[in-house]
């Protein structure tokens, strides 16, 4: 997995290549923990991400409960795999995806 960030005063892109799984999971966690505090606008860009799993969904959930109590979150560029994931597990009910 790699990401890359870009922060332009409270708004903060997030792009994710590869797989958000059970062994990247607590990477990125940990990643955007150390970038949240002051961010009012998150923008996720999914477009090159490939596969997410249970722990990958546990992270978009629990930054999205921080993104509520500041500002709000979108994800964008969803593929098909992903897209189903979303829908089977009801996440697409909860998040902004555009």
């Amino acid at each position: 997995m790699n990401i890359e960030k870009k922060i332009e005063g409270n708004k903060l892109l997030v792009k994710i290549n590869g797989r958000l799984d059970t062994n990247t999971s607590p990477e990125f966690e940990k990643e955007l923990k150390n970038d949240l505090p002051g961010i009012k606008e998150l923008i996720f860009d999914f477009n090159d991400l490939m596969y997410i799993s249970s722990s990958g969904l546990r992270v978009i959930l629990s930054t999205e409960k921080i993104m509520n109590k500041q500002g709000n979150m979108i994800i964008k560029n969803v593929n098909d795999l992903v897209m189903e994931v979303f829908e089977v597990t009801g996440f697409i009910d909860i998040l902004t995806i555009e």
